[in-house]
């Protein structure tokens, strides 16, 4: 039985360059070698293979059927070994390889796909593969080894622990989603600028009432939480103004519809005890397609982040809170050692709301000077 563990490259390579050349000496200087030295590793690399690799000739050598099968194998090996490094310097320089990407569900909405674009743009010889989950799974595989990069989240009852690298990217405020006929939503779209089904308090199926895309003029308001004006991207701008937006108190008797881990603090319940009162429970969903369900059906509320809001159904109304409103931080967490490519993929998904057309809720798109 040949001894396949003397099969190292240094054996192999010298394989292939006698079989290449046809004799000792070539191999030698090819190599750096003596010929002695060369005849010697051949010997001792036939004993291991069982039996003779080449035909000793007049005038040099040639490969006998074993050393021919030996070497078809030979050469697929330094073949597979070189196109190794090849990538590995590629991965090393994040210019290449695979970067394998984790997410929570609504940052899947716009931030990650938007930010993988223009990475793929600028990287398209880098294959993306992407893992959706909780921030706490996220974590674990990255820490694994099984994740490059992940987006992650504090919501909705903390920062999972995690020994890498944490980037903040930014906070995410949490909205009110409720259903049209909601007597809430009903009363913000009176207090706006009069357009049938919600003025500038409200936000509806990912676009801002009043826009041009809902058939309204854009225009500045005081009274209904938000402040909408034309953005110099031509995006609409999305802030907060004064006393505008629902009081977290005028919610005190809905049922809240969330999934948040049993037994531990959420911000949520931390909202609703400064304003003082707990919140209704119940009803535990956790897919976010479930959660605008029940709303509209009229079972409740829930907090929706404003990542998630183009991605609300027609039928439900985003609304502001008052007051301190509940936020979430974003962050993109790194091994201690990241790739190269994880860490302008890091970057970019930082750079996101800058690039996007001011309002990162309603971008479109990246402008100019984002493209690359």
């Amino acid at each position: 039985m040949p001894d396949v563990n003397a099969f190292d490259i240094t054996a192999l390579r010298l394989l292939d360059e006698v079989a290449r050349s046809g004799s000792f000496t070539a191999a030698a200087e090819l190599l750096g070698y003596t010929q002695s030295a060369v005849s010697r590793r051949v010997a001792a690399l036939e004993r291991a293979a069982g039996g003779p690799l080449f035909e000793r000739l007049p005038r040099g050598v040639r490969l006998t059927p074993a050393g021919a099968a030996l070497h078809r194998h030979a050469i697929d090996v330094l073949d597979r070994l070189g196109r190794a490094g090849e990538e590995l310097a590629a991965i090393h320089a994040g210019s290449g390889g695979t970067l394998r990407v984790g997410a929570f569900a609504t940052a899947n909405v716009d931030l990650v796909p938007a930010t993988l674009k223009r990475f793929a743009d600028r990287h398209p010889e880098v294959e993306l593969r992407l893992v959706e989950g909780l921030s706490p799974r996220l974590t674990d595989r990255l820490a694994a080894g099984a994740l490059d990069l992940a987006v992650i989240s504090d919501y909705p009852a903390g920062l999972p622990p995690f020994a890498g690298r944490l980037i903040p990217l930014y906070e995410d405020r949490l909205l009110v989603a409720l259903p049209r006929d909601h007597p809430l939503a009903q009363s913000r779209a009176r207090s706006g600028d009069g357009h049938e089904g919600g003025g500038p308090g409200c936000c509806q199926g990912g676009t801002v009432a009043g826009s041009p895309e809902s058939g309204g003029d854009l225009q500045e308001s005081t009274e209904g939480g938000v402040d909408l004006r034309e953005s110099p991207g031509g995006g609409v701008d999305l802030r907060e103004s004064p006393g505008g937006g629902v009081d977290l108190r005028e919610l005190a008797g809905e049922r809240w519809i969330e999934a948040a881990p049993r037994g531990q603090p959420t911000l949520l319940v931390a909202a609703c005890a400064a304003a003082g009162f707990t919140p209704r429970g119940g009803l535990r969903v956790a897919e976010w397609s479930g959660k605008f369900g029940f709303v509209a059906a009229g079972l409740g509320v829930t907090l929706v982040p404003e990542l998630a809001a183009r991605a609300v159904p027609h039928d439900l109304v985003l609304v502001p809170l008052r007051g301190q409103m509940p936020a979430r931080t974003v962050y993109a967490a790194l091994p201690d050692r990241p790739l190269p490519a994880a860490r302008e993929l890091a970057g970019m998904l930082g750079e996101w709301e800058a690039c996007t057309t001011v309002s990162r809720t309603w971008a479109t798109g990246w402008p100019r000077g984002c493209a690359t």
